[in-house]
């Protein structure tokens, strides 16, 4: 390894919160890790990282030459990508971290095109909707559903999220349908992990804002479940048009008050502002832009 890799391994351990974790990112031992911030501090001559046996941190050096090896290694790689044949097939590791039901339903057939198309690419994925820490945990990149108020993130937006209220027609007809928001507190609803109430911000069609606050009846934190249990007729529930919209056009689901919007989100990909963006990972977030777009399949059905 020269220089620059061994600041990039410098920069992995100080993301990572010590050598024992950024050996296990870079798939290395434990000892090669250590040999190379020796190697890097011998050859600089100074003290990057104070370490004893149970903690470690960066001396005032090691933040300086952190900062700017993250600035010198990002200008190496955006530099790289630019030179570089953006048709070629990509190589490497990109570590994904992507949400459940949507990662297992749309980002999946996604992510197989796309290894279809870079078969030296190697890919890690986490699915899983609790918010993973991309520094502590490695990860390249991340896939977001939110409105995405994280400032220590960078983002780019792959598309629109919908949401709607949705039933299925046998429990309006046993309960009534709906006419305004207020009649909400009369029916059995069913949403993400409410707890013992929530409020749901209704727009009209003159964008007048409406809050309602209701108990959900049954709540969890999978959209897939919940759909479920609404074909089952065991109320309305609160989904994004990516859960049920194979739903919606087989008329085991039919939309509920349509005349109010709810708030929209978005899907993004999301990554550390200290860490530099992969060729890798630059391209598949262009993937995934092109493929979705602002008006995705699943709202055109």
């Amino acid at each position: 390894m020269g220089q620059l890799e061994d600041m990039s391994v410098f920069v992995r351990i100080v993301e990572a919160g010590g050598i024992g974790k950024a050996a296990e990112q870079l798939n290395m031992a434990k000892s090669g890790v250590s040999r190379r911030l020796v190697g890097l501090e011998t050859r600089l001559g100074v003290t990057l990282i104070n370490r004893t046996t149970r903690s470690s941190s960066l001396t005032s050096v090691g933040r300086e030459y952190y900062e700017r090896a993250v600035k010198l290694i990002g200008d190496v790689s955006e530099l790289d990508g630019l030179a570089s044949d953006q048709s070629k097939s990509l190589e490497g590791l990109l570590r994904l971290a992507v949400p459940l039901s949507f990662g297992l339903s749309h980002l999946s057939p996604a992510i197989e095109t796309f290894a279809d198309e870079h078969p030296g690419l190697s890919i890690n994925i986490d699915f899983s909707d609790r918010q993973v820490d991309l520094v502590e945990q490695g990860v390249d990149l991340a896939i977001r559903i939110s409105d995405l108020n994280d400032s220590s993130l960078q983002a780019r937006r792959i598309c629109p999220i919908r949401l709607l209220l949705c039933a299925n027609p046998r429990y309006l007809e046993r309960h009534g349908v709906p006419q305004k928001p207020e009649d909400l507190k009369d029916q059995q609803v069913l949403g993400y992990t409410l707890g013992s109430g929530h409020t749901i911000r209704f727009k009209n069609q003159e964008g007048d804002e409406q809050l309602i606050r209701i108990s959900a009846r049954i709540a969890a934190n999978n959209g897939d479940f919940l759909r479920k249990i609404a074909i089952a007729g065991h109320g309305i529930a609160v989904l994004p048009t990516f859960i049920v919209w194979q739903s919606l056009a087989k008329r085991e689901l039919v939309p509920v008050l349509e005349r109010y919007a709810l708030p929209s989100l978005s899907a993004w990909a999301v990554y550390p502002q200290t860490r530099y963006l992969s060729q890798r990972a630059r391209q598949f977030i262009d993937f995934l832009v092109d493929r979705f777009g602002e008006s995705p399949y699943w709202d055109e059905v």
